[in-house]
């Protein structure tokens, strides 16, 4: 196991009729930019949640943060945040109006002349305004990390950062308003989900068996109940183990002492700047493309992950890994998530830009750092049409 140092900052506060409780977790005195995505919070009754437990407190409103976070957006709630002297962010939505919360937050109080290079140059994120969140969509467990992705369009890059001072303060997860959910945003939020907890888990081992059976508890989760979210939609367990699953996959605990990977995720977030596919298709795409290309170099952790996950037996490594990759296929299949490459608009020259990409900025991807341009071409040549 590798050295490490964890602190998650977050208080999580979880179950039924929680949105109530946004009024003991702030200040009397705050003044609060409340973000949000589009509509949905309108629909869902979350709204009107959220209002009357600000009610008596100094509130202005923000909408508008895309699926995708752009950073042109999140530059217009930073010029209100900066104009209105706000000193309190409350993010009501999914991952992504997460993410461009904490991109604000951090933006808002940046000392440099172009708060991108937060982004794209790694800029030391020195101070960041408060933040807290009510999160309505289970995917990408920012609710208890310091990560970010934000989107910039007129440079096609999708970028991360991550920071100690990003960490909501608090996050309130209701089960209950996910009913109201699409199927096609449960479905992606299952897959990333997954693939969230694989880039942690198969790499190589370092002797980490107990972060090993946490990540496949939330693999054998997902597997066994994402498919009842959408024969019994309304069933409030259900709700409940999956969207605790989306919190524990990307918190941090499945990575401590380990190696990871984020190859899956590098190449995906690319595929969303040319396409703007969604992010977890992206990821259904290149993950077995992925492992294709680097069974050699993960096949310790493939057939542990075959044979504990799928329980699948065989002295033929080769052959229990492929039927490991096609039973990962069919379970994103089986929530409604397919793996073509042709149904996203991965054209060829889509790939080939790709390619440049990673060769114009010199990155190497994979827990081994084996992936440059030429690999990722590779990788996308090997995804289903």
């Amino acid at each position: 196991m590798q050295n490490f140092e964890y602190c998650v900052p977050t208080r999580i506060v979880f179950g039924k009729g929680q949105i109530a409780r946004l009024a003991a977790l702030l200040s009397d005195d705050a003044k609060i930019l409340m973000t949000s995505g589009g509509s949905s919070i309108h629909k869902n009754g979350v709204y009107e949640q959220v209002m009357a437990a600000l009610e008596g407190k100094k509130v202005t409103e923000f909408s508008g943060i895309e699926p995708n976070p752009k950073y042109e957006t999140c530059m217009k709630a930073v010029e209100i945040v900066r104009n209105e002297g706000i000193d309190f962010l409350l993010s009501v939505g999914g991952g992504s109006t997460l993410d461009g919360t904490k991109f604000i937050a951090a933006a808002a109080k940046y000392e440099g002349d172009d708060p991108w290079d937060i982004l794209a140059k790694g800029a030391e994120v020195r101070e960041m305004l408060p933040i807290g969140c009510v999160m309505t969509l289970p995917a990408t467990g920012s609710e208890m990390n310091g990560w970010s992705v934000v989107s910039r369009i007129s440079t096609t890059e999708k970028l991360s950062f991550w920071s100690q001072h990003s960490f909501p303060q608090f996050s309130i997860l209701d089960p209950e308003v996910t009913k109201s959910l699409p199927p096609r945003q449960v479905s992606n939020g299952i897959v990333d989900t997954f693939v969230h907890v694989v880039e942690q888990y198969i790499t190589y081992p370092v002797n980490t068996p107990v972060q090993d059976r946490q990540a496949e508890g939330v693999l054998l989760t997902l597997v066994e109940e994402g498919p009842k979210v959408f024969a019994h939609p309304d069933d409030y367990d259900v709700r409940a183990n999956l969207f605790w699953a989306a919190t524990t996959a990307l918190n941090g605990w499945l990575a401590q002492g380990v190696v990871q990977d984020w190859a899956i995720h590098g190449i995906g977030h690319e595929i969303t700047a040319f396409t703007g596919t969604d992010h977890a298709k992206t990821l259904a795409l290149v993950l077995p493309a992925l492992w294709k290309h680097q069974r050699k170099e993960k096949q310790e952790k493939l057939l542990q992950y075959a044979r504990r996950v799928w329980n699948i037996q065989g002295d033929d490594a080769n052959a229990v890994i492929d039927e490991a990759i096609a039973k990962t296929v069919a379970f994103f299949e089986s929530v409604g998530i397919s793996a073509s490459r042709k149904a996203y608009g991965v054209t060829e020259e889509v790939c080939r830009q790709i390619e440049s990409v990673f060769l114009n900025r010199g990155v190497r991807l994979g827990e081994r750092g084996n992936l440059g341009g030429h690999e990722v071409y590779e990788i996308l040549q090997l995804t289903a049409e």
